[in-house]
Order: structure tokens, then sequence, then C-alpha cells
């Protein structure tokens, strides 16, 4: 026991841990979008193939969100699967930086897929680690809690990295400076490394003080898709039609910004940031009021109508300098909205056994949005300008509705518990027990 001597901080010092634990992935996700500019103009390419670096994270959680869990729960464990995940974070972001040093695109792209493979099951071992140590009344928190400061990894980056790749002018050649901004990512996601080891080390050391029995997590079965149903199936379009509008909008905002309203790469970062730096902020506020109030439906609906409104202000707006500063801020508003309402609508639809497949598959649908609509996206702006681009985003978000909308009229002719209030849901499992 002596290196465990204050039991009673050990779960602060966890939180702490496995707030880390996603902060190097988070920072490095988005290096693209805060140097989009000068990845184009010094690894001379275009739009479409500046958003295969997008693109190629997302492909292979297309399949590894569905076994990520299976991997953690009957192979790997949750300690060392933890540790595998962030060494192909870390590795991955090492072999993306050194594509810039050696100024090879290829090699940039092996990175963003090997960093993918790893990045989407760190976020999934973060999640048990989360449960194993607060499943009750603190749970909702601290997810909110963890949301938030991933966010903030990528609020730095959107912030610090264009200055410093200015700030490094000493070095003459533009892809070894690049190179070594990216270095700097690799320098927290080592950090982040260090602590999936601590908390690896710490948790197994406690299971064995407070003799806690390893759980066998949730089942992942394919066989179980013929009995999801149709309202699970909208969910997961909302899902799928959602992200694709936010993510890589995200990633070429930057330039967007720089070419539409005329700001300068710095301004146009910052700006581009609000999505995450608001979400940062907000994210636990509106999950427990969501929890609080219940109506999942409802909230669901006004966040896709928010960003709806907030991608036509883009589109069809002035250029007014001010349209962008609430629109980014009613994006990052109406994101953590989505996404408090969205995600628990899975467990209100599935038994308790099938959660595991369920929400494996919204993930790899998800994903596989996520993959393939950059490309679309970039070939748009290469070819047809952002208005055409704004207009699709919008299109996404209409589908998006679409599905909201039925969801709610599925939910209401059949008596449903999706749009329940929290009082009604409350009184419902009671009467269950």
């Amino acid at each position: 026991l002596m290196w465990f001597p204050f039991l009673d901080v050990i779960p602060d010092m966890m939180l702490g841990l496995m707030c880390f634990l996603s902060f190097g992935s988070y920072y490095c996700y988005d290096n693209p979008a805060s140097l989009i500019r000068t990845f184009i103009e010094v690894m001379k390419i275009d739009n479409t193939r500046y958003n295969l670096l997008y693109s190629l994270y997302s492909w292979p959680n297309v399949i590894l969100s569905l076994i990520g869990g299976v991997l953690l729960d009957r192979y790997l464990g949750v300690r060392f699967g933890t540790v595998v995940f962030s060494v192909f974070v870390t590795f991955g972001q090492l072999i993306f930086a050194l594509g810039g040093i050696f100024d090879s695109f290829i090699l940039m792209l092996v990175g963003r897929f090997v960093f993918g493979i790893g990045g989407e099951s760190l976020a999934v071992a973060q999640n048990a680690y989360a449960v194993m140590w607060f499943k009750g009344k603190e749970l909702n928190m601290v997810f909110g809690l963890l949301l938030s400061i991933s966010r903030v990894g990528s609020t730095v980056n959107m912030n610090v990295n264009s200055k410093m790749f200015d700030s490094f002018s000493f070095i003459t050649d533009q892809p070894k400076r690049l190179g070594l901004v990216l270095f700097v990512g690799f320098g927290w996601c080592v950090l982040s490394l260090l602590a999936a080891v601590a908390l690896g080390l710490f948790d197994k050391r406690a299971a064995k003080i407070t003799k806690r029995k390893e759980g066998e997590g949730e089942r992942i079965s394919l066989r179980d898709i013929k009995d999801f149903s149709l309202a699970l199936w909208l969910v997961f379009f909302v899902c799928v039609f959602y992200y694709v509008t936010v993510f890589p909008f995200i990633g070429l905002a930057t330039v967007f910004l720089e070419d539409k309203y005329g700001f300068p790469a710095h301004i146009a970062n910052i700006v581009n940031s609000l999505v995450y730096l608001i979400s940062a902020g907000v994210s636990p506020v509106f999950g427990i009021a969501v929890d609080k109030t219940g109506f999942n439906l409802i909230w669901l609906n006004f966040g896709i109508i928010a960003t709806l409104g907030c991608h036509a202000a883009f589109a069809f707006g002035s250029g007014s300098a001010f349209i962008p500063y609430l629109a980014m801020i009613g994006m990052g508003l109406a994101y953590s909205i989505l996404a408090c309402a969205l995600w628990p609508l899975v467990a209100f639809l599935v038994p308790e056994h099938q959660l595991g497949t369920a929400y494996g598959i919204m993930q790899s649908v998800q994903n596989l949005g996520l993959a393939i609509v950059p490309l679309i996206a970039g070939a748009i702006v290469d070819h047809k300008g952002y208005l055409l681009l704004e207009t699709f985003f919008c299109t996404c978000l209409c589908v998006a509705l679409i599905c909201g909308v039925l969801l709610y009229v599925i939910d209401l002719t059949s008596e449903g518990t999706l749009n329940l209030s929290a009082w009604a849901r409350h009184r419902l499992e009671k009467e269950k027990e």
C-alpha cells in the first residue's frame, strides 16, 4: 500500500489522467485545419488532396469502431489496450511530422492513417475507464468534463500552430518548418501516452486494494442488427448527416474565412476554434440540462435547425465580419446540444446486451461519412466554390432534420420513450422496477 497511501484522492487523480489521456490526440486531429493554407502551399496540394488527411483518419475507424470494444473487453484488456492505442496515436503523429521534415505528402498520409487506427479506439478506452471509476450519479458530469478537456486540446491547436509556424521563420526550408510544428503535437502525444501508462499502473493497484471485479463489457454481435428498429436507424442517419456538416467544415473553414471575409490567418484560426471553445465550456451544462428536462427529440431537432441556420448564414449572408463570429458561436452551442441529446437515444431503443453493437454501428456509420464527405467537400471547393459547399452542407442538414422529425412522429404515434420528460422517464423506470 505504500505507493497508494491516500485512497480518497485516487478518483480525482484518475480523472485528471483520464482528461489528459486524449488531449494529445484531440490536439493533433485538427493540425491540418489550423495550418490548411500552409499545407496547401508548402506541400503543393489542392483542397481534395488536403482533405485526404481527414478521410484517411476515418477509414480505419469504419471497422475499428465495431471491433475496438471487443479488443478491449476480450483480448487486450482496458489497461493494455489503452497503451496500445496511445502508441498508435503517438507513432502516427511521428510519421505525420516526418512527412513534413522529408517533404513527403505520402508519408503524411500514412501517418494520418496510423493515427486514425488509435484515435477513436483511444476514446473508447477513455470511456471504459470513466465507467469503471465513476459509474453512478457522477458519470454524466465526468463525460462532460472529458469532452470539455478534449475540446480544449482542439482549441489550443487552432490558436497556436499558425503563430508557431511563423515564429520558426529562422528555418527557411518550409516543409521542415511545418514538420517541426507537427513535432510539437508529437510531444503532446508522448505525454498522453505516459498518462495511459500511469492510468494502467494505478488502476491495477487500485483493483487489487479494493478487490474490484473486472466487468465483462458489452457484447458486439452483428446478428443483433436484424432486431434494430426503424427509429434506431433514423438515429444513425441523424448522426452521420449531422456530423459531416461540422468536422469537414471545420477542416476547411480557415481558408473559407480568409477568402470570403478577408480575415488574416491568425484571426481565421481564432474564429474557426470558437466551435470547440464553446463546446468545451457548455457541453457539461447542456448535458445536465438534457438530464434534468428530458425531451431529447426537441433538443435534437433544435440543434439541427440551429446548425442549419449557421450554414445558411455562411451561404447566403452578406460579407459582414460579424457573421462568422455569430455563426461559429451558434454552431458550437448547437453541436453541444445535439451531442447531449443524440447519443443517449440509443440506450432508450435497444436492450442493454445490444448497446455495444448499436453504438459500434453508429460510430462506424459516422466514420464512413467522415471518410467520404471531406473528399466531396474538397472537390466542391476546388471546382465549384464555397457557395455550393455550403449548399451541400445545408442539404445534409435538411436530411438530418427530416430524420429527426420522423423520429418525433414515430415516437409520438407509438407511445415511445424518446421524448419523455425527465420526470416521466424516471416514473416509468420506477414502475419497471
